[in-house]
């Protein structure tokens, strides 16, 4: 299952930095060109066994957004599973970005009515704390009405924090068909062992695909923070010869945390309040169901799994 999702936003909007952060592990495959110059890079990122993320990076020109929304049209916006699009908080043409934005939302309506469409007010960082929620809340409200007849769903973002890594969980949530069997067999999978909380992540991103949560915790943004943790960890363990991260264990007073390689695309993360917890229980339990989870994420109907 290709899923064609388009990433756009004007040029400096952050688009390039967001993606090698996202997406490390990947680089362009292939371009389409205008001209001399690269219009548009191609890159096919896989999620769980047969869903393949074909991602539109868009250059921000004003050049290459004329000829999308023209001489493109049809190409650019034909069958987009997807629109990315980001906002530069602190950009001194907002009025004109917001104009494309709303001429690629009719060229959404003419070529791909069915399309989900995110927008990342990006950069937040920049804005002072106490006026973060205020701002996005105002930039939300236009972007919406913008929008019609669309139900978009935005995000405030920053490369400095978690909040990049919980916006793309989300967009790769919205786009796994049985992401909600996937949530329900973790689940189970937590009660057979005896944890608090399991969560599912992709292997190459580190992006969150599902969990489930049987104990309630406090912190709300604790999976996009150890996504982050662990993806560093993982690169600088990559840079050490013949090093590969296969597992990980931390224990204190207050918990016992087990992360190792599940499926072909997948990590996993058991996490218990029994800090007497036996870590070979653990991996027995993982090496069990490896081979269901398997199963269940390389079926895009997973009602039919079991």
């Amino acid at each position: 299952m290709k899923k064609k999702v388009l990433l756009m936003g004007k040029s400096n909007a952050g688009k390039t930095s967001m993606r090698s952060i996202i997406f490390a592990n990947y680089v362009a495959r292939d371009t389409m060109r205008l001209g001399a110059t690269i219009d548009v890079e191609h890159s096919h990122v896989k999620f769980l066994g047969n869903l393949v993320l074909n991602i539109w990076d868009c250059g921000g020109q004003d050049t290459f957004m004329e000829n999308y929304l023209q001489s493109q049209r049809d190409h650019i916006f034909r069958n987009v599973e997807v629109l990315i699009y980001l906002f530069d908080i602190e950009s001194r043409e907002y009025v004109k970005d917001l104009q494309y934005y709303k001429s690629i939302v009719e060229a959404l309506k003419e070529h791909s009515e069915n399309a989900q469409i995110f927008c990342l007010i990006h950069k937040m960082d920049l804005v002072a704390e106490e006026q973060r929620e205020i701002v996005f809340a105002q930039k939300e409200a236009e972007l919406k009405k913008a929008s019609q007849p669309f139900n978009i769903r935005c995000y405030k973002t920053s490369i400095w924090d978690e909040t990049l890594y919980a916006a793309w969980s989300a967009i790769v949530n919205a786009l796994i068909p049985n992401v909600n069997t996937l949530a329900r067999h973790l689940e189970h999978f937590a009660s057979v062992c005896d944890a608090d909380e399991v969560v599912l992540f992709e292997r190459a991103t580190f992006l969150v695909i599902a969990s489930a949560t049987i104990k309630q915790q406090q912190d709300v943004h604790r999976f996009e923070k150890i996504s982050n943790i662990i993806k560093q960890f993982k690169l600088s363990s990559s840079k050490l010869q013949g090093a590969q991260f296969a597992s990980l264990e931390v224990r204190n007073n207050s918990f016992a945390a087990f992360m190792e390689a599940f499926t072909s695309n997948t990590y996993i993360m058991i996490v218990s309040s029994d800090v007497s917890i036996q870590s070979a229980s653990i991996h027995m339990n993982v090496s069990v169901a490896r081979q269901h989870f398997e199963k269940l994420q390389s079926s895009s109907q997973a009602a039919n799994v079991l």
